[in-house]
């Protein structure tokens, strides 16, 4: 195992709640419902097409341009950034530093694969973009998660064939994309609906150097 692919949203902090207000505010305006059960829908998926997906919940899926999607986008973005101003490194989910130290001393490269094109920036609030190695840019990404694009540019930046890779993910589509890229995928979530993964745990605290170096190596066998 060379690199570890870590997802942002779920993994190593949760802005899903802010994602999830911030699409809730948006769909009101629009005369849509977001409620939590539809959020779940749009976890590791990017922004535009989760916006596609709630203008379809409503019906009105052609009823804006290209121009004014964008400008939605843009809205619904600039209100989750005021949402996640006040983020601290006491907003990093357990386990993670622990695991970020082990990866490191053992000289394996971290690379974060999200869909977030606020990525830098919420690292930069979480102090913790100094353990990667890089950020793959989402929006020079040609196709978003499921599509495994991501999670292949993020081993071609780590230096690393995919299959000396191990994903790290917390949604449906973001393990359908780590396993189409060829890597091994642990996931952090219900095992059922992350049944795809090569490994499941419950909590990103059951997460270290050793789970994700076994995953890799039963994936080898």
């Amino acid at each position: 195992m060379k690199a570890v692919l870590f997802d942002l949203d779920g993994v190593i902090t949760d802005t899903a709640k802010f994602h999830f207000l911030a699409w809730r505010d948006l769909g009101s305006e629009l005369g849509i419902e977001v409620d939590e059960a539809f959020n779940e829908e749009l976890k590791g998926v990017s922004r535009i097409d989760s916006l596609e997906r709630i203008l379809a919940q409503g019906g009105v899926a052609d009823k804006y341009s290209s121009a004014e999607k964008d400008e939605l986008c843009v809205k619904k973005n600039a209100h989750y950034l005021e949402l996640i101003k006040e983020m601290t490194p006491a907003d990093i989910l357990p386990g993670i530093i622990p695991l970020l130290e082990e990866l490191k001393a053992a000289g394996i490269k971290m690379i974060v694969t999200s869909a977030s094109k606020n990525a830098p920036g919420i690292l930069d609030l979480l102090q913790v973009r100094a353990y990667f190695n890089g950020i793959v840019d989402a929006a020079t990404v040609k196709a978003g998660k499921p599509a495994p694009d991501i999670f292949l540019a993020g081993a071609q930046l780590a230096g690393a064939d995919p299959a000396d890779c191990v994903g790290v993910e917390d949604a449906a589509s973001g393990v359908e994309a780590i396993k189409a890229a060829g890597i091994v995928a642990v996931a952090v979530g219900d095992e059922q609906v992350l049944a795809l993964a090569d490994r499941v745990l419950s909590s990103t605290a059951d997460l270290s150097l050793a789970v994700l170096q076994e995953a890799w190596e039963n994936s080898k066998k």
